[in-house]
């Protein structure tokens, strides 16, 4: 089985509990004075859904530890800023979620914080000329603020296509 389709057989399960759980829910009492849907078959019909909830949850955890093992063992290399850069899917998935805009914050923080060059006086009342020292190379900065702006698109790119023909790791 390849990795997107133990992704999507994971989402079905998902469901399939959900749906599962919505009919235990329904069905697991009744007045006294009602006609139950199941007739006299309710409590093992209920019954029936709970191990079947069970079953799927197993199945889920199956799956799950099966993504997750073949993530950490699947190096991905992709093409970040004319470098070629390989990490497990696990790492990628870490830049993409949140790791790369933190970056890119970070980068962002660089400015002339609002100073304004121009003349000004000394200790001494001289005029001087006053200019701002920038402790950073803005174009150093713009680049990698676009460089981490664009690297979650680039990783979604190119985990989507692994995802396709990456086979999952069983056990």
């Amino acid at each position: 089985m390849k990795l997107i389709e133990g992704m999507k057989k994971l989402k079905d399960l998902s469901r399939k509990a959900e749906d599962m759980r919505g009919k235990i829910s329904v069905n697991c009492a009744h007045l006294s004075v009602e006609t139950p849907t199941y007739g006299d078959k309710q409590r093992e019909q209920v019954r029936e859904w709970l191990q079947a909830h069970e079953d799927i949850s197993k199945e889920m955890l199956r799956l799950r530890m099966a993504i997750q093992r073949t993530n950490l063992a699947t190096s991905v290399s992709i093409e970040l800023g004319g470098k070629g850069v390989t990490k497990t899917i696990t790492e990628w998935i870490h830049r993409r979620r949140d790791l790369a805009k933190l970056d890119a914050d970070a980068w962002s923080k660089l400015g002339d914080k609002g100073l304004k060059e121009g003349f000004g006086k000394n200790s001494l009342g001289e005029q001087i000329e006053v200019r701002i020292v920038r402790n950073f190379d803005p174009k150093e900065r713009d680049a990698k603020i676009e460089l981490y702006r664009s690297e979650p698109m680039t990783i979604d790119a190119t985990l989507e296509v692994t995802n396709a023909i990456t086979d999952l790791i069983e056990s």
